[in-house]
């Protein structure tokens, strides 16, 4: 297992859309390896989950660790219901220090295959929905500031334009890299909760 190196805008990896992880590579000890090392890089920065192009890995495939379930989808299809929902503060590490909140339905289900193309689901509502939501957004290029309306959206667009956004994400990353004595320092990835840290 290594940490990997985790992207940040303006990286273009994080705004195109993965691709399906082949059958044939189901069971092989480098898809294993993989996701060993998301989830070393996502206990290195505290996050909640880290999606594949967030590690520059353009393949359907995320990690995650949050209420007490710790695990990984491969090639997942998101359901959503219930009320859209304003009320919980997220944030992304691949949007470092930048806290908005967009409309995330309130339940959703995930279902998809292990790393040995076993069947898989997952759901929740609340906080792991929008965490569900916020990973799958990342397998299809989309970021959670995408997510955001009217106001939120022009904050969003001029925060990201600004030089503090660019020194906030070299400083991030070199504390990133300093503190895993690791590959860090080219890029960043769901970040840390809401109220702790970023989704």
């Amino acid at each position: 297992m290594s940490v990997l190196t985790i992207r940040t805008l303006p990286d273009p990896v994080l705004r195109s859309k993965t691709s399906q992880v082949a059958k044939a590579r189901f069971g092989l000890i480098g898809l294993q390896r993989l996701i060993d090392s998301m989830h070393e890089t996502m206990d290195a920065v505290s996050g909640v989950g880290l999606a594949g192009p967030q590690v520059g890995i353009g393949q359907a495939i995320f990690v995650f660790n949050l209420d007490e379930r710790r695990g990984h989808v491969i090639n997942p299809a998101i359901e959503t219901w219930g009320d859209a929902v304003q009320d919980t503060r997220e944030g992304c590490l691949s949007v470092p220090e930048l806290y908005f909140t967009p409309s995330r339905a309130l339940h959703a289900k995930v279902t998809g295959v292990d790393v040995n193309g076993d069947e898989v689901e997952y759901e929740g509502e609340g906080l792991f929905a929008r965490m569900l939501q916020h990973e799958v957004d990342h397998l299809d290029g989309y970021l959670f500031v995408d997510r955001l309306a009217d106001e939120q959206f022009r904050q969003a667009r001029r925060a990201m334009a600004s030089a503090d956004f660019a020194e906030t994400t070299k400083r991030i990353n070199a504390e990133r890299a300093a503190e895993t004595s690791s590959t860090f320092g080219a890029g960043s990835a769901f970040g840390t909760v809401a109220s702790s840290g970023e989704v």
